[in-house]
């Protein structure tokens, strides 16, 4: 069974960025055979999907992040990663990575996703 770890938060002013890095094991070839994505949840809303790469290097990314986030795969390192520029407050939250176990990838539902790690936090001040 996969396992995901992530990690690369902080805390960083308004315009500043980040990379987080979600790292699998237990399976050999993780990104290279599967769709997986980023997801984030602020306190008191929702899990809600942010980008996604597929096996084939196809991408999505919900629009509020279209030009400032890039979601990337290092498959010789089953490494996962989001670089993360011109970080707004709003994009504050726990980040997670997580594996998809059905449904379509590029829709960015967490229902579809599974494999969740523990999280890596984000802040953004103003």
């Amino acid at each position: 069974q996969v396992q995901l770890v992530e990690s690369g938060g902080g805390s960083v002013q308004a315009g500043g960025s980040l990379r987080l890095s979600c790292a699998a094991s237990g399976s050999g070839d993780t990104y290279s055979s599967y769709c997986v994505g980023w997801f984030r949840q602020a306190p008191g809303k929702e899990r809600e999907g942010v980008a996604a790469i597929c096996s084939d290097g196809g991408t999505a990314y919900r629009d509020s992040v279209k030009g400032r986030f890039t979601i990337s795969k290092d498959n010789a390192k089953n490494t996962l990663y989001l670089q993360m520029n011109s970080l707004k407050p709003e994009d504050t939250a726990m980040y997670y990575c997580a594996s998809l176990t059905g449904g379509s990838w590029y829709l960015l539902k967490s229902a579809d996703f599974g494999y969740w790690g523990p999280g890596t936090q984000v802040t953004v001040s103003s």
